[in-house]
């Protein structure tokens, strides 16, 4: 499976920005496809995921600012991205992992830089 994010770009404070990203391949129909962040200096994080079940889970830094949702159809994720912080500055990277009977695969895309900057 390849991942391929797209949306990523220079904005400054306040403004949104939705990413993208696209599964290529067939994937398992448990899953669970998202995005996680890794700001310079600092760990990845979880941003936010969602589940084939559509149960999301958000890092705690973007809840209530960030929405995830995913066309399931076309097995493509987005992050709908308000309000961005210049701490919202990272590489955010796309993932995806899935299940099936004695299987368990994990899978990221290449990153796409978001920089918040006035």
């Amino acid at each position: 499976v390849q991942l391929q994010a797209f949306g990523g770009g220079l904005v400054q404070p306040g403004d949104s920005l939705t990413l993208s990203c696209a599964a290529g391949g067939d994937i398992f129909a448990i899953n669970a496809m998202g995005w996680y962040r890794q700001g310079a200096g600092r760990e990845r994080e979880l941003v936010a995921v969602q589940t084939s079940g559509g149960s999301s889970n958000y890092g705690d830094s973007v809840k209530g600012r960030f929405t995830i949702s995913r066309d399931n159809a076309k097995k493509t994720v987005y992050l709908q991205m308000n309000n961005l912080k210049p701490e919202d500055t990272a590489i955010y990277y796309c993932n995806l992992k899935q299940w099936a009977v004695a299987q368990r695969n994990e899978f990221w895309g290449q990153g796409t830089l978001v920089t918040v900057s006035s």
